[in-house]
């Protein structure tokens, strides 16, 4: 590490949007490029972080994660929520499921159809996916072959997921070819970002190959306490390192790309934000954007369990006397149980006939466990992970002083909504008529959770309250648009009313995506880099895809397929 006193940019987080930045702005050697990390680097050897199945070893632990937890949620009895968010170099895609999710191409039309958004639609967002991706099952129209970012498709083998794909069948519901491309409707092996046994992170997709240019400077263990600014223009960033240094850089721009938590608290404490809350915490107002921290979205999800007959799930390999031979399996082999996140396969689909695209999302996964690692009674089961994608509750990231290690007030509201609410029971009564098809009748030894007791709406409602995890997918809170309520500009990223600050991050997404977050947020940030760096953008993708209520053929125009499914 070579650091200097003033950068052209300095990007505050070296998660994933952070290290696509990095990346691509490093790419011109006449700009400098410090990256910020308040949490450790991801060492090499780290089996937590590298190994696919370690996934719930990090969430949790001090080391890796920043151990957020909701305020008390009003709906759900008042408990409150963990959050794991990665405090590591590669944010979140260094300790999440690897999933790999882009969302419905219907998300990026409405994204486009708000005032001043017209080039974030699915056109225009298309050709940015298809950069970052290497899709080993096949490069094509909707579908990339070059990028740093190496889509392995999950194999899907066990005979579990044999029985859940015929399930879904019996069930009425198609699978699809590849729900990243055409058609996402429909259920299918997932995409994952694993590559020969290993995690590829953020981290080790875009930052490991271009960490020793000379003008690109990664700082770790490097929190930012706050935005430097003269009147209306961030000119740097005070940061603090490995808690005791405090240092100050100047910038030419400063970048945001901490995340839907962090980048609003950094935001706020600068005085950019809901003018009133700023003044009663005593903060002078550099700009008055009610939208801050406002419009938190997230996907909630409960695990539907059931007990299996044969020995086929992945269950006794857990127990303590088998971890040497997976961890020896891995380390030395890159194969075995360890090689894997599990979740090879899913699919998505509409509640009810009135939905114009799905709204709800499965992972299958053989075997039955929560994330902390904890497992039911049964020794063999599986389940599969559920929850509504578009939820129509809103929550608010707000600050509960103007301490900048004192983690902000997070209130999500789920289950707030009366549609969000008849979601939850379509979805549960759904997936519970797809695990007891016939397919699963050699395993279904009975429902472990929620159980045979939870039947009527409202022991539904009251199981999601007491039961139901985040899916770890916070976004939306300095959102993209050209509304009294949005706080970025679309054509450039800028923060409305102030010089010199940008924001890249899941918070800039203006609704939340049917899926995974980490591809739509990788996607904006390699767009963003083009917008940053002042480079043409990527000609818009005149592709079809998939429209149910079009009457769209279920393969792509073309494929003989069509002609059968007539």
């Amino acid at each position: 590490m070579t650091r200097r006193d003033t950068y052209d940019y300095v990007i505050v987080g070296g998660g994933s949007a952070g290290s696509v930045l990095a990346n691509r702005l490093s790419a011109d050697l006449s700009t400098s490029v410090l990256v910020l990390e308040a949490g450790r680097s991801d060492v090499k050897l780290d089996p937590f972080i590298h190994m696919p199945a370690a996934l719930p070893y990090p969430i949790g632990n001090k080391l890796y994660d920043w151990k957020y937890e909701s305020e008390p949620e009003p709906f759900m009895g008042g408990r409150r929520v963990y959050h794991a968010r990665g405090k590591v170099l590669g944010g979140s895609s260094s300790i999440n499921g690897m999933i790999f999710q882009r969302g419905n191409p219907l998300d990026y039309e409405r994204w486009g159809a708000d005032p001043g958004m017209e080039s974030w639609d699915y056109a225009h967002c298309l050709p940015y996916f298809k950069r970052m991706e290497t899709c080993l099952a096949g490069a094509d129209a909707w579908r990339g072959g070059s990028g740093p970012l190496v889509m392995e498709r999950g194999p899907a083998t066990s005979p579990l997921f044999g029985a859940f794909f015929e399930a879904v069948q019996e069930a009425g519901h198609p699978l699809t070819d590849d729900v990243n491309g055409y058609r996402q409707e429909g259920f299918a092996p997932f995409d994952r970002n694993v590559h020969r046994g290993r995690r590829l992170s953020a981290a080790r997709a875009y930052l490991h190959p271009v960490k020793k240019r000379p003008n690109l400077t990664i700082e770790t263990l490097a929190q930012v306490t706050g935005l430097v600014t003269e009147g209306t223009r961030v000119t740097g960033v005070d940061y603090r390192r490995a808690g005791r240094g405090d240092h100050r850089v100047t910038a030419g721009e400063v970048i945001l790309c901490g995340g839907a938590i962090n980048t609003p608290q950094l935001l706020l404490l600068a005085g950019i934000g809901p003018a009133d809350e700023l003044r009663e915490l005593g903060i002078d107002v550099v700009a008055d954007l009610p939208g801050v921290g406002r419009n938190l979205q997230d996907h909630l999800e409960v695990y539907v369990q059931y007990a299996s007959k044969q020995p086929v799930s992945i269950g006794p390999w857990l127990k303590h006397r088998h971890k040497p031979r997976i961890g020896a399996e891995w380390l030395f082999l890159r194969r075995g149980v360890g090689a894997t996140n599990h979740f090879e396969g899913g699919g998505f689909i509409r509640s009810n006939d009135q939905v114009d695209y799905p709204n709800l999302m499965f992972h299958f996964l053989p075997i039955a466990i929560r994330y902390d690692g904890s497992q039911p009674a049964a020794e063999h089961g599986y389940q599969v992970h559920i929850g509504p994608m578009y939820s129509d509750c809103r929550g608010s990231v707000t600050l509960k002083s103007r301490d900048p290690f004192e983690h902000p007030a997070l209130r999500f509201n789920y289950l707030s909504t009366e549609n969000d609410r008849r979601e939850w029971i379509e979805m549960i009564r759904e997936a519970r008529r797809i695990m007891n098809q016939p397919a699963f009748a050699p395993f279904n030894a009975g429902e472990l959770s929620p159980g045979p007791s939870v039947e009527t709406d409202q022991e539904i409602l009251d199981w999601v309250a007491e039961d139901a995890e985040t899916a770890l997918h916070p976004s939306c809170t300095a959102r993209l648009g050209t509304d009294a309520e949005s706080v970025l500009d679309p054509a450039s990223m800028r923060v409305h009313g102030v010089e010199g600050l940008r924001v890249v991050d899941a918070s800039s997404m203006p609704y939340i995506t049917n899926g995974n977050i980490y591809a739509p947020v990788m996607m904006l940030a390699e767009k963003a880099a083009d917008l940053i760096a002042g480079q043409t953008p990527l000609a818009p993708a005149d592709v079809p895809f998939y429209r149910h209520r079009a009457g769209d053929p279920l393969y792509p125009p073309g494929d003989p397929r069509n002609q059968e499914a007539r």
